[in-house]
């Protein structure tokens, strides 16, 4: 009886711990509620009540560069995991922003204008639709005939084609005879349980937020067209001569960077089969897009890398590129070293995907397996822009992030990872550099209203700067500034614990910061709350040495918990550094006094911040007169 009662007691105080941790936080109604009803948990773990719906995408897509139009057959077998009955089915089409009538966060040339999606047979089950999407922006609606009961299925028919664009940003015409489709097919938009249909419309400004799909699709293109997409090849003997073919398989279990196609091998038609067209079979699964890019004179370079030491999996890496690509010669060696130092040193996750493909484009842009960059002309630069778009590997695409609303959970983490892996690769200095010129200069020297927005803002309602700022910059800059507070390893063990638990799944702040409070075992509000909920900056100030030279008197008028070094001088010339951690701002967030152990005369204090940049640096000095 008694080990009944401190049982009962045990779990009471959990409960009441785990409750009081969430309970200083802000948290929107709907939010709220999703823990209530209990599909999410306040110790940062799904909910045993936790759902999300899943689709099984099968799609049969053509690409014809005469006409420059992108041509689809697609089915999807749709499960309604929610306990909601589904009377409307809500479709995205991301490259309808191109319309002439959707709305966009800026302006655009008239070459990025397209007449958009045109639906030429739409059918639910064996119940025809007239639907051709003709009326559509990024979202469409259909009123279903028979409404999908919960924990069923539904099966989804659609026959689509839309023109690529002339103007390349995320997808769309690279040259005359390349090109990179992406969120290039309808989909069913995420049914979630915070929002129920996501109904927003895509503007450019912000990204994306897709469910978890099984695709298996094909690419169908002329031949000398080699295609590269998201997933496995499963058909490289149907679709390229013998040698290419061998080439290509020989790359997947060596560290030997390839040419698995040259210029004059491309441009002598040796590569691909010689039919009129050639068809692209690719799989991936348990994934949340797919794209592809093609084109009949690109280079194609490959390797591998193993990417989990443990099993000793190996990870294709490719690169497709034109001959003027200089950046890109060494992208093969570049991914094989980022695919690598992610999977071991920070978030030290393996690589969870089969192939990575760097795609010369215009976007600068990530996609699951792939990215999309442009030619810098600096090779320094372009390694470090082709490192964060992998980053983005695990945040959104292992993780599942809301980009549209929550962007810096995504970005605030590549950004992070992006300046680790810089410090690796060419030295603290040098990344600290990139770092404050690129990331923080441009926010912090900004005093207009729209950067000191607090960052759990939803993306949806900034813009310019603004959302820039605070899901690149001043989000990772939490992210570091935590990491210097809780060490390396715990701060570590938190954050696998946090992605081992929400792989796959669709993990919001509240989760972030749930997670990471039952992990550490400490109560980190104090700290969210700072970062996230309020209207900081950095702007930190010596106030002054109290006359025993015993302690430094640090006023903290911007707000955010920083790290930041103390460098003391003292009257013999002799030097000292005192680091101190966000913890230091933890009782009172405004001043702090710093205790020092001797008593030698202090003939002059500097606080240095370091990536943390000051708002007014002037005030970071004090001398003795």
């Amino acid at each position: 009886m008694k080990k009944i009662t401190l049982q009962l007691l045990l779990a009471a105080f959990l409960f009441v711990a785990q409750n009081s941790f969430a309970q200083e936080l802000y948290m929107p109604r709907n939010i709220k509620e999703v823990y209530a009803d209990g599909t999410r948990s306040m110790d940062g773990k799904p909910g045993k009540k936790y759902w999300q719906n899943h689709g099984k995408y099968t799609m049969e897509i053509s690409v014809d560069p005469l006409t420059k139009k992108v041509s689809g057959t697609e089915t999807i077998l749709y499960e309604n995991n929610s306990n909601d009955t589904l009377r409307n089915l809500v479709i995205r089409f991301v490259n309808n922003v191109h319309k002439p009538d959707s709305p966009r966060a800026g302006l655009v040339s008239a070459g990025f204008l397209s007449e958009g999606l045109t639906i030429t047979s739409f059918k639910i089950g064996d119940e025809i639709y007239k639907e051709d999407g003709k009326d559509w922006g990024t979202v469409g609606n259909v009123k279903m005939k028979k409404p999908v009961p919960p924990h069923t299925k539904m099966t989804i028919y659609i026959d689509w084609n839309y023109p690529l664009s002339k103007k390349s940003g995320r997808e769309g015409q690279i040259d005359e005879t390349t090109f990179f489709a992406a969120y290039s097919y309808p989909r069913v938009s995420v049914f979630d349980d915070y929002n129920k249909w996501d109904r927003l419309q895509h503007t450019s400004g912000q990204e994306f937020y897709n469910d978890f799909n099984d695709y298996t699709y094909t690419v169908k293109a002329p031949k000398n067209y080699v295609v590269y997409g998201t997933g496995d090849l499963l058909n490289p003997d149907e679709v390229l001569q013998p040698e290419f073919a061998a080439r290509l398989k020989k790359s997947y279990t060596t560290d030997e960077i390839l040419h698995i196609a040259n210029e004059q091998e491309m441009k002598n038609g040796l590569v691909t089969k010689q039919n009129d067209w050639n068809i692209w079979k690719f799989e991936a699964q348990n994934i949340s897009d797919i794209c592809f890019g093609l084109s009949d004179h690109y280079l194609w370079d490959a390797g591998s890398v193993v990417v989990d030491k443990k099993t000793n999996r190996r990870a294709s890496v490719q690169a497709a590129y034109d001959v003027k690509g200089t950046d890109f010669v060494n992208s093969i060696k570049n991914n094989q070293y980022a695919l690598d130092w992610f999977s071991n040193n920070w978030p030290g996750v393996p690589y969870p995907f089969s192939k990575m493909t760097a795609f010369q484009g215009f976007a600068d842009m990530e996609y699951p397996m792939m990215c999309n960059d442009s030619e810098m002309g600096d090779p320094v630069f372009a390694q470090l822009v082709q490192d964060h778009e992998v980053a983005h590997t695990y945040f959104p695409f292992y993780m599942g992030i809301n980009e549209t609303r929550y962007a810096f959970m995504d970005e605030g983490w590549a950004t992070t990872f992006e300046y680790l892996i810089g410090v690796a690769e060419h030295g603290k200095e040098a990344a600290d550099k990139f770092y404050k010129e690129f990331r923080v200069e441009q926010y912090i020297n900004d005093i207009s209203t729209e950067e000191d927005q607090p960052i759990i803002t939803m993306s949806s309602q900034l813009s310019d700067s603004g959302y820039g700022n605070n899901s690149y910059g001043k989000a990772s800059l939490s992210y570091i500034a935590l990491k210097d507070m809780l060490g390396d390893d715990l701060f570590k063990k938190a954050l696998h614990t946090y992605m081992e638990t929400w792989n796959g799944k669709h993990p919001i702040p509240w989760d972030y910061f749930n997670s990471f409070n039952s992990t550490t075992g400490k109560n980190l509000n104090w700290f969210f709350d700072n970062w996230f909920f309020t209207n900081n900056y950095i702007d930190i100030a010596v106030k002054g040495v109290s006359p025993d030279n015993k302690t430094i008197s640090v006023e903290n008028v911007g707000g955010f918990a920083i790290p930041f070094d103390v460098n003391i001088v003292y009257a013999d010339n002799s030097k000292e550094t005192l680091h101190q951690t966000p913890a230091v701002w933890e009782k009172n967030k405004i001043a702090v006094k710093i205790v020092l152990k001797g008593t030698k005369k202090i003939k002059q204090v500097n606080l240095d911040g370091g990536i943390f940049m000051d708002a007014t640096p002037g005030n970071n000095t004090w001398s003795s007169k």
